[in-house]
């Protein structure tokens, strides 16, 4: 079927419209899809597998087939219902995803058919200061995220991934990956030679580590299990600390880095960390605060931190600016997002039970489809 654009028969906006939804139907072979959803129970949320209807794009949008999603710890505060924002009522959670472009609305020129994407944390950040909007865009909570067939998202709250990875390691990016990138070169700005601080081994920590390591810094990691830690030397951890045989690991920092301190924190630990990690900074460090694994809250020793010259500031994530100078440096450096375990689409729920058993390193991915 040929469309003439002649000035002269140019159909009506409507029907071509009509016509290109038409077409993205019968390319995309069906007219349901698969889909979890957050449905309340008690002060929490349950996830529900649920079938909807093919979501129908318009002008601006995209429709992504989603090949993977990833969990962060955030994914689980969300289902418990400690996690703060809105109500999540039938939304689709997780956050991170990566799946391929099939379909694309009038006026989309950032993206064709076939690219390779990823979705960003906030679908409303793009570049600059974080904002109100942008905190209230985050997916997988009170705006819907990536566990689905399908997902519609715009150009702004969509990048490219690296060649090198697979759509699962390309899902464990948009927030532990940047998170740990803003932490390290954006607030911080990391220098070869430098000694960082990570504490356990998880997402945060694990792209932390891997970004450390190539940049030249010099990582030092914390860790109940001692399988973890000699997983962490391979991926270039130059000092490991169990912290359940050496409570008090703070000096044990000390001492790996001859008494001078850490250049770098990223603090993911929360009320229980967060002061160890200020006794282990050197003169003019920097502490990331990031997470709360054992509660949100602590006390941060200001005095401390002023007699030292150090800073502390927090990080949420970032932007798609952010996301896509991290994807670069994973380009140039051929990065390989550590999986601890790859969940089948159908067993998501398991998938977020192995996240709360904590028994897991880098990072845990749901398989959605081929």
């Amino acid at each position: 079927m040929t469309i003439s654009t002649h000035k002269h028969h140019r159909l009506p906006h409507t029907f071509l419209l009509a016509l290109f939804s038409l077409y993205a139907s019968l390319a995309i072979g069906a007219d349901t899809m698969q889909q979890y959803q957050l449905v309340k129970k008690d002060s929490g949320y349950v996830l529900q597998l649920a079938t909807v209807p093919v979501p129908a794009i318009t002008a601006g949008q995209i429709l992504v087939k989603v090949h993977a999603a990833s969990l962060n710890r955030r994914d689980v505060f969300v289902l418990q219902g400690s996690y703060p924002g809105g109500d999540a009522s039938g939304n689709v959670p997780l956050s991170d995803g990566a799946g391929e472009v099939i379909a694309v609305g009038k006026d989309v020129q950032a993206f064709k058919v076939g690219d390779r994407v990823a979705g960003t944390f906030f679908a409303l950040w793009r570049d600059g200061k974080f904002s109100p909007a942008a905190l209230a865009s985050a997916r997988g909570g009170s705006v819907s995220g990536m566990l689905a067939e399908m997902v519609v998202a715009t150009e702004d709250s969509l990048v490219r991934i690296p060649d090198h990875l697979t759509y699962e390691e390309a899902s464990t990016l948009p927030c532990a990956g940047v998170t740990a990138w803003n932490a390290l070169f954006k607030a911080a700005h990391l220098q070869a030679g430098e000694y960082v601080l990570l504490e356990g081994t998880g997402g945060v920590s694990i792209f932390g580590l891997q970004f450390a390591a190539a940049a030249g810094a010099k990582p030092i990691i914390t860790s109940s299990s001692d399988d973890k830690l000699a997983k962490t030397r391979e991926l270039g951890a130059v000092g490991t600390i169990n912290y359940k045989t050496k409570p008090d690991w703070e000096k044990e920092v000390m001492t790996l880095t001859n008494n001078a301190g850490v250049d770098h924190v990223l603090e993911v630990g929360g009320q229980d960390t967060i002061g160890k990690a200020a006794a282990s900074i050197a003169f003019g460090g920097h502490i990331a605060l990031i997470g709360g694994l054992s509660g949100f809250g602590g006390n941060l020793p200001a005095l401390g931190l002023m007699g030292r010259g150090a800073s502390a500031s927090g990080i949420y994530v970032g932007s798609k600016a952010d996301f896509e100078a991290m994807n670069v440096f994973i380009d140039k450096h051929k990065i390989k997002p550590v999986i601890d375990r790859v969940f089948p689409f159908a067993e998501a729920p398991a998938a977020l039970k192995y996240m709360e058993e904590s028994g897991f390193i880098g990072k845990i991915v749901i398989k959605v489809g081929s």
